[in-house]
């Protein structure tokens, strides 16, 4: 009888992101590592709607908040293209705009636009559902000092892998799973000196399936994020809601009489 366990063959996989977010996190450029603590709330709905065998759209909004939905962190908007790579595998093209609300007793918002290429795996193991996501982004990042526009944006190069699972405890698909994912983001550029380790994501939750379609994760996330001085650290702790929308439009037959 097959054994729903997670495959031994995967646990690489998690322990090489633990343990690459362990020694980067622990680079401190000779001073004593400091970290500051905060709470956020984080809603977002994520789509990935499929219109033939190769094509699809994606499209993403999100909304981050100080506390319990209480002052705004930051809004972000991303679209782009898929392509199903012979029909299977999903490849992503597109771009992404943020807008940073500036810091209590400041007014000036900042803005931060991308362009993204995305690829990600997604199978099946048992009782398990295996997530790889690699995405790499150009980024802009406007420059605001004093409470000012500087007119001067840095660039640089984010690289993200995320690897998650699903894990069907019940047979009913009315009945939720659990979620539970790590993304480890490094960056790289002139004006990356001490914090090529950008921050490191990690999730864990339930998710429900609404329709076919439509369905929904909530629960914990820890974001890790090195400050430019390189041993300055943000470790915000987020409630996280996302909205998942996947309509799969293959199949739909057109009536042109």
């Amino acid at each position: 009888m097959k054994k729903n366990i997670l495959p031994l063959k995967f646990l690489p996989v998690f322990l090489i992101l633990f343990l690459i977010s362990a020694i980067t996190t622990g680079q401190t450029n000779y001073h004593e590592k400091q970290v500051n603590h905060f709470n956020q709330s984080w809603v977002s709905l994520i789509s990935n709607m499929r219109f033939t065998k190769h094509w699809g759209l994606m499209a993403d909004l999100q909304a981050s908040k100080q506390g319990f939905f209480k002052d705004d962190s930051y809004y972000l908007v991303r679209v782009g293209a898929v392509n199903w790579i012979n029909g299977k595998y999903p490849v992503a093209y597109g771009i992404s705009q943020t807008w940073i609300a500036p810091k209590e007793g400041y007014n000036t918002w900042s803005n931060d636009f991308k362009t993204f290429q995305q690829w990600s795996s997604i199978h099946q193991e048992g009782i398990f559902s295996i997530l790889h996501r690699i995405r790499v982004e150009q980024r802009w990042r406007e420059v605001v000092v004093d409470d000012q526009k500087t007119g001067t944006k840095l660039f640089s190069v984010r690289l993200r892998y995320q690897a998650g699972f699903e894990a069907k405890i019940f047979e009913s698909n009315k009945l939720p799973t659990i979620s539970a994912s790590n993304e480890l983001i490094t960056q790289f550029g002139k004006d990356v000196v001490y914090n090529a380790f950008d921050q490191n994501r990690f999730f864990i939750g339930l998710k429900q399936r609404i329709s076919s379609a439509l369905s929904f994760d909530i629960g914990y996330m820890n974001v890790f994020q090195q400050k430019t001085t390189g041993y300055q650290y943000d470790s915000t702790d987020l409630f996280r809601l996302f909205f998942f929308y996947m309509p799969d439009w293959r199949q739909t037959k057109r009536n042109y009489q």
